[in-house]
């Protein structure tokens, strides 16, 4: 598999992603905002947590006006993978290839601490390597992390399978960190080729740092 991780000023997630799709045998490639094109050979697309552009006006907002996002909108648009992370996930939301938006968090803090979550579905090709009622144990670290999106939306989104995270307590009980809408932490666009979320899975990658659940989740895109 050959992994495009796209680097922003301000992006501080790129080598952790790298390590990560690369301890599951993946070639990697970090390519810079400012290119206009995708490595040719591309099966995955991974737009990586961080600051972009210091989080200036709303995060993602002026990320998703560099170069490489029309580039990146035209893979999707042909069905190829596309994984945000983070601060990933906001620009994939500013550049309109997921629903809904994201707010400060509700508490209006940065929060930076292991989090369970828990898998709602796992008929899509990223979590296809974990069960639905699934809990792990990731990291979270946002503070714009409060995903929000009209009811009648959200509902569409239920019923084709677009929720594919929320977040939990150890025993799957309903927990909220950040105020999200029904305790979201992931979703897919509707034709389930472009996944946004804000927990860390590249920082879940070894036991000596408390869990390795992050792999399960991104071993989905080598099935």
């Amino acid at each position: 598999m050959n992994v495009a991780i796209i680097r922003f000023p301000g992006t501080n997630c790129e080598f952790d992603t790298q390590y990560a799709f690369e301890r599951l045998g993946a070639k990697t490639q970090i390519v810079w905002h400012k290119e206009e094109e995708l490595p040719k050979k591309c099966d995955l697309v991974v737009l990586p947590g961080g600051f972009s552009y210091g989080d200036y006006l709303r995060s993602g907002a002026i990320a998703r006006f560099s170069p490489i996002m029309k580039a990146v909108g035209e893979f999707a648009k042909k069905g190829g993978y596309v994984l945000g992370i983070c601060n990933g996930f906001q620009i994939l939301l500013e550049s309109h290839l997921l629903p809904g938006a994201m707010k400060r968090n509700e508490n209006l803090h940065f929060i930076s601490k292991f989090q369970y979550i828990k898998v709602i579905d796992n008929d899509n090709k990223f979590l296809s390597a974990t069960n639905k009622g699934d809990i792990l144990n990731i990291p979270i670290a946002h503070a714009e992390g409060n995903y929000y999106v009209e009811q009648n939306r959200l509902k569409r989104m239920y019923d084709q399978g677009q929720v594919i995270l929320q977040y939990c307590d150890a025993q799957g009980a309903y927990d909220n960190p950040n105020g999200s809408v029904d305790a979201i932490a992931g979703i897919a666009n509707e034709t389930k080729n472009v996944f946004g979320l804000m927990p860390h899975p590249e920082r879940a990658c070894e036991g000596v740092l408390r869990s390795e659940d992050g792999l399960r989740m991104l071993e989905g895109f080598f099935h």
